[in-house]
């Protein structure tokens, strides 16, 4: 019995101590070496105090702010402890439900804008915290934010336009627009 419980028990220990240890230990000292920002958690810093994220998205809902992507997370919209999907299918009246009713709350923002509404302002992403939205949703948004702001929506749009990043390698993704940057911008500029 000595024979195979003293090498398993040997086994074991190093093991723990390799992928317990040692192993998150260099991956977390790497990361901090090579992408200190990013492995700090890409925080925003304004006058020395962390006001979000550049990952994670948040939840705006003034007329003078890009409002980002609902969320599906709960308790509270953007609740990084809680990221996932709703997993409701695009058939669930659950889900319909919800997308009729975040589009009847964008028209009632801003009841003169008619153009169609961007799937991304009425659905969740899969992580529930997505950070961007597209530049079609900022550009629907444009005309509410400037008439809140009191500045034209040239101005906003021309902003939008500033802040738009690109495709990854300019071939993956769509380009969009981090929501919290754009309305640290808006704020600046003021």
């Amino acid at each position: 019995m000595k024979n195979i419980l003293r090498p398993a028990l040997v086994v074991f220990v190093a093991l723990s101590a390799l992928t317990g240890l040692l192993y998150p230990l260099a991956v977390t000292g790497a990361a901090q070496a090579i992408f200190p920002h990013e492995a700090a958690g890409s925080l925003v810093q304004r006058t020395g105090q962390a006001v979000g994220s550049s990952l994670i998205g948040q939840n705006f809902t003034g007329p003078a702010y890009f409002w980002g992507r609902p969320s599906a997370t709960a308790p509270m919209p953007y609740n990084a402890a809680a990221s996932g999907g709703s997993n409701l299918g695009p058939l669930n009246p659950v889900l319909n439900d919800a997308v009729k009713a975040r589009v009847e709350a964008l028209r009632a923002a801003d009841p003169g804008n008619l153009a169609p509404v961007p799937v991304d302002l009425v659905t969740a992403s899969a992580s529930g915290l997505d950070p961007h939205i597209s530049v079609a949703a900022a550009q629907y948004q444009a005309a509410r934010v400037a008439r809140a702001r009191n500045v034209s929506a040239a101005s906003v749009n021309a902003l939008v336009d500033k802040l738009a990043e690109k495709p990854l390698l300019g071939l993956l993704g769509e380009p969009r627009v981090n929501v919290l940057a754009l309305n640290l911008a808006l704020d600046d500029a003021r």
